[in-house]
């Protein structure tokens, strides 16, 4: 860990939590592992100090300047909701979100849609929503970034001016690669740092990320994300590059998704199977054509949208050439990009058919006259959304058997298939429909149902649903009130929350030793949490003088990690569930305080695990000098800003040069009541000291000395110990 500038021998000092409001400066030195706090509303100061310097003399850090917003963010609102009115489902609570979308804004792909449509309907719902995309505009981004810049001191200041409106950012040039609409593909450029910047300026809620595969924003915004995080997976097709190549990686990444959602049946089977989670189907909604559209008499008409792969449009326009003729009909084949060159068909089919694109018609247009969508997909890149759009104008499909496209018609009853690539029967099923009215009048009936279901307002029901689930989630953050005005008078100490003694197998400090240091240290309050024994802490809180004792244990679960207690009376057996362990902590009336929650070299709970128990935990360790690598005490960090979880800390010393190594600067507390809420206020103070030394001499103390010498090398430190006590109190 490197130090901040012009700075040396330095304390890291955390104000922990109370005011919402308060924005940090992520990247002062060693203020990074701990400044997600001030993002997560649990962080009200974060200061560093000399060494003999006190708190009243901290320096606080601040960023950024306040502004108007530039006038360019006018022009980047997203249109405004239509179609159904909405019903508001269950978030009265007013959030602020982001959308995070993986292409271009300028991109009209199917992500993008469900982007701009599900913003428009929540921020008309009263919700303040943050859209960030990658762009093809430089000025856009400049624009963007000098925004940022400009509202860093007053993030409200972000959103004002929107008017009802998402507020959409450029957060990076990309590279476009187009491949028609649903599998736009955008590689980003600098997206990570103006990503991290938004989510640090603005005090979202919830931060909701489409497609959040790597390369791509969504993916950079789940990495630095301190709030609680929503994902959602539309494709129903798999992403090669993250399911074989980088799956373990990507796991890790997913694993900060607190609730996870996917388009279509399909997609969530697809995504089990690789990432198992809990996936919720939440489909996307679809527009009507323009009530002014509407069908043309004539002859029956077939549309194909070129929207999946280019072997479906082989495949349609092989289907076009063996259509009946002495049956009236036409057809249109559309696509966005246009036709430079048309396939060849006979003159009397070529007469029948239209090749469009956007100059000549839109998709809605298109839709709006046609009778018959054929959607000949044979699975490398289908579009779902096109289903049901054709649905939602009142078209009938004519679907391969895709298990996506069968989901969406109902297996049939709402539109016919066929197997894939099978051309007869695409053929025959083509003829039936364009000679049957009856029937296709008979197929728009039976897909009214589905119809209305594909409002845009159902979409965000069900979106503001999960958003409110889990905001529930998130602990209180006033604390109690009556507890704190008790606890103001109170002095201020310094407490040490984490360590062991010789009555853990790996540890070989005496209880002895360990209170004389603890003293010398300066330390007013320690908690003894030895591995599944309270022996040595019952030992060390009688005979301790002159500084209070926290009786603790750190239990061993059967398979879900550890778990300490806190403020115990009796010892609690290793080898039970997580649950479990937790409710006999509660039922002796301790503090569940989660160690090293994300540390992967020591024994942990998944972070499914947590949040199954989320309600119960009362602390959790943010910060643990022990830990090798930088990136598990940041995750804890985010975990317990985006749940307004307490946080503590502790040098989990097992060598007594470790102990005090962090320390929490807390009012004097009686009690698990008192020490809860004093802990809400506390300052964590950290002085750097070599993990790389303290675990050497936890090796040399422990393992490399025979049991003989080690009991000799003992009796010598109580020894030592007693006389220092003694000498102490005669002075």
């Amino acid at each position: 860990m490197h130090e901040p500038r012009g700075r040396v021998g330095l304390h890291l000092a955390l104000r922990i939590p109370r005011d919402h409001g308060g924005l940090l400066e992520p990247d002062e030195g060693l203020l990074g592992p701990l400044a997600d706090f001030g993002r997560g509303g649990l962080c009200s100061r974060l200061v560093v100090v000399a060494d003999d310097d006190e708190l009243a003399h901290a320096r606080p850090f601040e960023v950024g300047r306040t502004s108007e917003p530039t006038p360019a963010a006018a022009a980047r609102r997203p249109p405004p909701a239509r179609g159904v009115p909405y019903r508001r489902a269950m978030a009265d609570e007013r959030l602020t979100i982001a959308q995070v979308t993986p292409s271009a804004w300028e991109a009209d792909d199917d992500v993008n849609e469900v982007v701009r449509r599900l913003s428009a309907e929540l921020a008309a719902r009263g919700h303040r929503v943050l859209v960030l995309a990658p762009t093809e505009s430089r000025s856009l981004v400049r624009d963007s970034r000098r925004e940022l810049r400009a509202t860093a001191k007053d993030p409200g200041a972000l959103f004002e001016g929107a008017g009802g409106q998402p507020v959409v950012l450029g957060v990076g040039e990309v590279l476009r690669m187009p491949s028609g609409r649903g599998r736009h593909r955008s590689l980003p450029l600098d997206v990570a740092r103006t990503i991290e910047e938004a989510l640090t300026v603005a005090p979202l809620d919830v931060v909701h990320v489409h497609e959040p595969f790597a390369p791509s924003a969504p993916s950079a915004a789940l990495r630095v994300s301190r709030s609680l995080n929503v994902g959602s997976f539309h494709a129903p097709t798999e992403h090669v590059l993250s399911t074989q190549l980088g799956r373990k990686v990507v796991e890790l990444v997913f694993g900060r998704l607190d609730a996870r959602t996917a388009a279509s049946a399909a997609t969530r089977s697809l995504m089990q199977a690789f990432f198992p989670a809990d996936y919720r189907v939440v489909p996307p909604g679809a527009d009507p054509p323009a009530a002014a559209a509407g069908k043309r008499d004539g002859p029956p008409q077939l549309a194909f949208i070129a929207d999946e792969e280019r072997a479906a449009l082989r495949l349609a326009i092989r289907a076009l050439r063996r259509l009946p003729l002495d049956a009236e009909w036409t057809a249109t084949v559309w696509s966005r990009r246009g036709f430079a060159t048309v396939p060849p068909l006979r003159r009397e089919v070529r007469e029948r058919v239209t090749f469009a694109g956007p100059e000549e018609a839109s998709e809605e247009e298109i839709l709006a006259r046609a009778d018959i969508l054929v959607a000949a997909s044979l699975g490398t890149a289908p579009s779902p959304s096109l289903l049901r759009r054709a649905v939602a104008a009142g078209v009938v499909p004519l679907a391969s058997r895709l298990p996506v496209y069968e989901e969406i018609l109902e297996d049939g009853a709402a539109g016919l298939l066929f197997e894939p690539g099978d051309l007869d029967t695409l053929v025959a099923q083509a003829g039936r429909l364009l000679a049957d009215p009856a029937r296709r009048a008979a197929l728009r009936d039976a897909a009214a149902p589905l119809r209305a279901t594909l409002g845009w307002d159902r979409t965000a029901d069900q979106f503001e649903a999960i958003y409110a689930e889990l905001a529930a989630r998130r602990h209180p953050a006033e604390g109690n009130p009556a507890v704190r005005r008790r606890l103001a008078g109170r002095p201020l100490i310094d407490v040490d929350l984490h360590m062991h003694t010789d009555h853990s197998g790996d540890c070989a400090t005496p209880v002895e030793v360990l209170l004389s240091t603890a003293k010398a240290q300066g330390l007013g309050a320690i908690a003894v949490t030895d591995h599944n024994e309270i022996s040595g802490a019952v030992e060390a809180q009688a005979k301790a003088e002159g500084i209070k004792v926290i009786v603790g244990e750190e239990v061993k679960t059967a398979s879900q990690g550890e778990v300490i207690g806190l403020f115990l009376t009796e010892k609690i057996e290793r080898g039970m569930t997580l649950a479990e362990t937790i409710a006999e902590i509660k039922r002796q009336g301790g503090i569940v305080y989660v160690p090293h929650p994300f540390d992967r070299l020591h024994s942990v709970p998944d972070y499914e695990h947590l949040l199954d128990v989320l309600g119960d935990i009362d602390a959790i360790e943010v910060f643990n000098p022990r830990i090798a690598f930088k990136p598990f005490n940041d995750e804890a960090v985010r975990f317990a800003a985006k749940y307004r979880i307490v946080g503590g800390a502790g040098s989990d010393s097992h060598v007594a040069a470790g102990l005090g190594s962090v320390r929490i600067r807390m009012r004097d507390f009686e009690g698990p009541e008192e020490f809860l809420e004093s802990l809400r206020e506390a300052d964590i103070l950290q002085r750097p000291t070599s993990l790389l030394y303290v675990q050497a001499l936890k090796f040399l103390e422990t393992k490399a000395t025979p049991p003989a010498a080690r009991r000799a090398r003992r009796e010598r430190r109580v020894r030592r110990a007693a006389r220092q006590e003694q000498s102490d109190a005669g002075a």
